[in-house]
């Protein structure tokens, strides 16, 4: 049933936001150069996918997790996309394609071998990756990796209808801050 929701919502807002992510390529070509950015990370059963945001950061940005990052990377307009989570639209086609669903563990990197560990020993990369979830809306992010699998795993064994549409909508209205960044880097 989650598959069917996540394939007719992701189709919707691709179409319905199909002028915001133009709008917002355009401007990002202005921004960086480089609108978009792709970034191999660890989806289900640790099969390997190409994650597609909006750039966000400078393109020279070393390939790290968030929390890793310089805050001084994000461009102004990448603040906006982050601050209003609009980054996110393309992964979308993520969803689409069957890599993604819209609620589930956020998906790591390859080299955050504890998150990944952690996830294991729960279980948690039985299942697809999301865009949001339990830990986003409460502000859990990849910086603890412990805390983010039990909080992942936790999610999971509980997710329903119910709660999958609660943490669309906790995130669509602005709750969780998104990934952090390093603020002394």
């Amino acid at each position: 049933m989650i598959r069917i929701l996540d394939i007719v919502i992701a189709s919707f807002g691709l179409l319905a936001g199909l002028p915001i992510l133009f709008v917002i390529f355009i401007a990002g070509l202005f921004d960086t150069g480089s609108p978009l950015f792709l970034q191999e990370r660890v989806g289900r059963n640790r099969a390997p996918f190409t994650l597609v945001k909006f750039r966000t950061m400078k393109v020279d940005t070393a390939s790290v997790a968030s929390h890793l990052a310089s805050a001084s990377s994000i461009t102004r307009f990448g603040h906006f996309l982050r601050r209003t989570k609009l980054d996110e639209l393309p992964q979308l086609w993520n969803v689409l394609k069957g890599e993604m669903s819209l609620v589930g563990p956020r998906p790591c990197l390859f080299n955050q071998e504890t998150l990944i560990l952690e996830r294991e020993k729960r279980g948690v990369l039985l299942a697809r990756p999301g865009i949001t979830g339990l830990a986003q809306i409460n502000e859990i992010d990849m910086s603890t990796p412990v805390l983010l699998a039990e909080t992942d795993a936790k999610m999971l064994h509980s997710l329903g209808i119910k709660d999958y549409f609660r943490y669309i909508l906790q995130t669509v209205v602005g709750k969780g801050s998104g990934d952090r960044v390093s603020k002394e880097r």
